[in-house]
């Protein structure tokens, strides 16, 4: 048998066939179930449930006590804060079986989600998105966006950094890494030279 190149705690389970990418490491209580596929120098932490078919990309953090249902996709780089959690069905009853009812959430590239947030399936949050902790997200957010609440709202812009953007008219550069970024047609983007 060949010696596998990622982690896992000896109290933690994953169910076979699961995919698991070099140099990731998956902590106590987990439960990875089949089909699940994780990528590369990803940190999965206590307590967390990574259900059959989600994709998790690289280098992802997920904290402890984070619920992974069915249908979530995570890109690469993608923070999950403490004891967030995903649904996969709208309309949930314990009597009705609704499997064929579950709806994809995609989470892009890099973005941030706060401890405690709900995100209700069947929405993307975009590239390197802020969502504040607590949040209920019921509907799409926006690349770059900054948003919080019930239901959660853009109030602003953030760079890819993690800085909270001061955007005046149509561009803004990051105080913290000198990133250039534009507005253009109400969508934050990479500001072209």
């Amino acid at each position: 048998m060949a010696e596998r190149d990622y982690f896992v705690h000896e109290s933690s389970y994953v169910d076979e066939p699961a995919t698991i990418g070099a140099g990731t490491k998956i902590w106590h209580f987990s439960h990875v179930m089949k089909d699940a596929v994780i990528g590369r120098d990803c940190v999965i932490g206590q307590n967390v449930l990574v259900a059959s078919g989600v994709r998790i990309g690289d280098g992802c953090k997920i904290q402890n006590n984070v619920s992974l249902y069915t249908g979530v996709v995570l890109e690469d780089q993608v923070f999950c804060g403490p004891s967030l959690v995903f649904t996969n069905v709208v309309n949930p009853r314990s009597e009705v079986v609704r499997k064929d009812e579950f709806r994809p959430t995609l989470v892009k590239r890099g973005a941030s989600l706060g401890a405690n947030a709900t995100i209700v399936c069947g929405v993307t949050i975009g590239t390197y998105a802020f969502i504040g902790a607590g949040s209920v997200v019921t509907h799409d957010i926006a690349d770059f966006a900054l948003a919080f609440g019930n239901p959660a709202q853009q109030r602003g812009w953030m760079c890819r950094c993690g800085v909270k953007l001061d955007v005046q008219g149509a561009f803004s550069t990051c105080p913290a890494c000198a990133t250039s970024y534009e507005v253009h047609e109400g969508i934050l983007g990479f500001r072209r030279s």
